[in-house]
């Protein structure tokens, strides 16, 4: 899986997943801060990266006018520890999966996890 993490993430997290073996990228590291949501999302689907973000509403809006996105994961406005702790709770969901690969489950869909460590995963659109 390939994450694109949000600006409003600590970058922390794109360590974080690189120590779990993942590819991830947060635009402070690519000098890409403050960047519209549109051209963020248009990039993630060109690199084929997942959206991790506390942006729900703005990226379900671009997600619902796509034919096809790599799938967008919203996390809960928490400290930088607890989204750590959630962000991993994520990625161990996604990777029990046995029959499907991780990344083919997230496309067009969007996984919310709240504070207390439920997910859901709904397709989008």
């Amino acid at each position: 899986m390939r994450f694109f993490i949000d600006e409003c993430i600590s970058p922390s997290l794109v360590r974080d997943l690189h120590d779990l073996g993942y590819d991830a990228v947060h635009p402070r590291d690519l000098g890409r801060l403050g960047e519209a949501d549109h051209t963020i999302f248009a990039r993630a689907i060109h690199e084929d990266r997942i959206v991790v973000t506390e942006n729900a509403d703005d990226f379900r809006d671009l997600a619902a006018r796509v034919d096809v996105h790599p799938g967008i994961i919203v996390l809960p406005s928490v400290a930088r520890v607890e989204a750590r702790r959630l962000m991993g709770e994520v990625v161990a969901c996604l990777t029990a999966q046995d029959d499907v690969r991780a990344a083919d489950l997230m496309v067009n869909a969007v996984l919310t996890i709240d504070g207390d460590g439920r997910i859901t995963i709904e397709p989008l659109p």
